[in-house]
């Protein structure tokens, strides 16, 4: 059943998980392939505060650079317009935080189906053609282990993706820190900065040290489970 509660991996396995989470986002041969989920996750986090703050949302693309895009329409300045800028770098942070959570109390299988719900989600909204195949690819694993897995492989993805959003979050802004001010020209942070008069570099460090808390909160979520 959905929402009855699967066992919680063992010290040893979810130390495991946060091990291979960590080379996977720190490598540099896997980050592409983990910053391009991360980008659908971001995408999300765009398209869905554009819906709650009353824009109309018009599409999505993923890129194979890693990059992305949500279009909206709507009223081109004011808060709405800046909640939702700013819910892209967030919302990786905000769902592994979720994820923790779901985690911890057993109930992997709900998270994994939230998660197949949030790429459906997304995958109305795909407008070009290697982001549908990204958005296919990712929901199409996490169905099969949700239909076939058993209760501890189910567990352990969960793990894993608990541990991958957490950490994968703050790396962007990292990267965009470090690619001064021509690299960073057209980002969230840059349009942030058009529409707030707040320097571009004061918005990725706030967004970095949200998506760093994050990772604290997320990360004494799991620990307690390793006593």
């Amino acid at each position: 059943m959905l929402f009855a509660t699967q066992p919680v991996p063992s010290a040893r396995w979810v130390i495991g998980c946060g091990v291979v989470a960590l080379v996977l986002v720190a490598h540099r041969r896997t980050w592409p392939w983990i910053r391009l989920a991360t980008t659908v996750v971001h995408e999300a986090g765009h398209a869905l505060v554009a819906v709650l703050v009353g824009r109309r949302l018009a599409g999505i693309r993923v890129h194979s650079d890693t990059s992305g895009v949500t279009v909206s329409r709507g009223r081109p300045r004011g808060p709405g317009m800046v909640a939702m800028l700013l819910a892209g770098y967030l919302a990786p942070g905000v769902l592994g935080l979720v994820a923790a959570l779901l985690f911890t109390h057993g109930h992997a299988l709900v998270l994994l189906w939230l998660l197949v719900a949030v790429l459906l989600g997304v995958l109305v909204w795909v407008r070009n053609g290697y982001g549908l195949l990204t958005v296919l690819v990712l929901g199409a694993g996490l169905g099969l282990v949700t239909r076939y897995g058993d209760a501890r492989v189910q567990a352990v993805l969960a793990c894993g993706v608990a541990w991958l959003l957490l950490l994968a979050a703050p790396r962007p802004l990292v990267d965009l820190l470090r690619r001064g001010r021509a690299g960073r020209r057209g980002s969230d942070p840059d349009q942030l900065a058009r529409l707030t008069r707040v320097p571009a570099v004061l918005w990725i460090l706030a967004l970095l040290l949200a998506d760093l808390a994050g990772l604290a909160v997320g990360a004494a979520t799991l620990v307690p489970r390793l006593s």
